[in-house]
């Protein structure tokens, strides 16, 4: 049986995510409009919503349903 490689992240999800749609933005910004330029868009928004998302589960304010 072939074992998983494991890695271990150094730098957090949300940091990462964040780092991707920037650089997702700044490629959109050199693309002339059209299908490739809104898809790198969409792909920042995801990658950024993704990022919120994160934080918000590991807040600690966020408790458990009863």
């Amino acid at each position: 049986m072939q074992r998983r490689r494991r890695f271990k992240q150094t730098v957090p999800l949300e940091e990462r995510l964040a780092e991707e749609a920037k650089r997702l933005r700044e490629k959109a910004r050199s693309l002339p409009p059209g299908p490739q330029r809104e898809d790198a868009l969409r792909r920042a928004r995801q990658a950024e919503t993704g990022s919120h998302m994160s934080e918000w589960l590991r807040s600690p304010g966020l408790q458990p349903p009863e």
